[in-house]
């Protein structure tokens, strides 16, 4: 299996305003721009942004449906030990775009970023 990686798709109309783009999921996806062969190692998931986010009900629960998220492979080893992703109905996972592209970087000996 492979780590999940669900971003909100853009173009989407909240309250009336829009179409919009997600502000948090769009410097993972400049990460997956960066570095194409990512799409290859990771199942990516665009959701739509209303709620219930179905896919994330069921893997972490009613109260994790903030995007994005990543979800790690089950029994996924971290190269970093120093991140510390949180857990729900048994999934490890990341919710916070910095920790992600963190993530991705280490695990996938990719560059850091210069934040």
């Amino acid at each position: 299996m492979k780590d999940q990686l669900y971003l909100l798709g853009p173009g989407f109309v909240n309250a009336g305003m829009g179409p919009l783009y997600c502000s948090d999921s769009a410097p993972v996806e400049g990460v997956l721009s960066f570095f194409p062969q990512l799409r290859q190692l990771v199942d990516i998931h665009y959701l739509e942004f209303p709620r219930p986010r179905e896919p994330l009900v069921k893997a972490l629960g009613d109260q994790y449906q903030s995007l994005p998220v990543l979800i790690l492979a089950a029994n996924r080893k971290l190269k970093d030990e120093e991140l510390q992703p949180s857990n729900a109905n048994g999934n490890w996972f990341f919710a916070d775009q910095s920790s992600i592209r963190h993530y991705l970087s280490t695990q996938y000996d990719l560059p850091q970023a210069s934040e």
